[in-house]
This record gives structure tokens, C-alpha cells and sequence, in this order.
């Protein structure tokens, strides 16, 4: 869990380090525009704007029995924040697991891409997607999910 939080830490504490520097020069407003990045950054980062995440084993029971696609996730993907971002309210259907919190979900990308964790992966029945289109992840969604 706290894994999962330190690159968020990191990119407040880095931020308010610069922003602090840029304030003693007597530069208040461009202090304020970078302390904003680097607190918009952290929040992108942070575990937060993902849905709450469930074990891989959970997630592929849950996934047998109504369809949903899963997703596997790590906190600070670029790719994964473009994901949860593009796929907006739609990113609640789907089941989200962090491979940082759950090693049966680092394995399961793992074993689907060739040894590395490649995220987001993303499975749907049963056959994994490495980094999809956020347009067609949404098309595997079933209307009434």
C-alpha cells in the first residue's frame, strides 16, 4: 500500500521544494503555477483516480461471472493514467488491480507479456491486451455493465 503513495510523496515533496525556491527569488505567481503542476501530477499519480483495486484472483472471478474486462494497473503509468482518464465514469465497470499491491496480478502481466510488467494490460475474455486504445477498451463494455 504504501508503495503505491511514494511517487505521489515524491512529486508534492519535489514541488514544493522548487516552488519554495522560486518564492525566496520574490517569484510568487510563477511559485504558485509550479507548486499547482506538481500537486496536479502527484494527483494523476496517486492511487485515488483509479477505481479501488481488488486481488487478480478476485478480479477474474468477479470478470467470469458478469464479463467486464480487467485491468492491470500500476500507480504513476502514464499509460494507465491516459486510460482511467480517457475511459472517464466508464473506468468503474471495469475490475482494476495494482500490480504493486498484488503479486498474483504482477505475475498474471508477466506471464502475458513475455517476463515484463507491461501495464496496462488489459483482459478481456480471458485473452490479455497490452496498452489498448482506450476507445476500444470501452467498446468491450457491455451496454448494461
Amino acid at each position: 500500500m504504501m508503495r503505491a503513495w511514494i511517487l505521489p510523496m515524491l512529486l508534492v515533496l519535489s514541488g514544493s521544494a522548487v516552488a519554495a525556491g522560486r518564492l525566496f527569488n520574490g517569484s510568487p505567481g510563477t511559485a504558485t503555477a509550479i507548486l499547482l503542476a506538481f500537486l496536479a501530477l502527484a494527483g494523476v499519480s496517486s492511487p485515488l483516480i483509479f477505481p479501488g483495486s481488488i486481488g487478480a484472483e478476485e478480479a477474474q472471478r468477479r470478470s467470469a461471472l458478469d464479463g467486464r474486462p480487467v485491468v492491470f494497473w500500476r500507480p504513476g503509468c502514464k499509460y494507465c493514467i491516459r486510460l482511467r482518464i480517457r475511459l472517464g465514469r466508464g473506468a468503474r465497470q471495469l475490475h482494476w488491480v495494482d500490480i504493486w499491491r498484488d503479486p498474483a496480478g504482477a505475475a498474471a502481466v508477466r506471464a502475458a507479456n513475455d517476463g515484463n510488467e507491461t501495464v496496462p494490460t488489459v483482459v478481456v475474455a480471458g485473452r490479455p491486451h497490452t496498452n489498448p486504445d482506450p476507445e476500444w477498451v470501452r467498446d468491450q463494455l457491455s451496454p448494461s455493465a
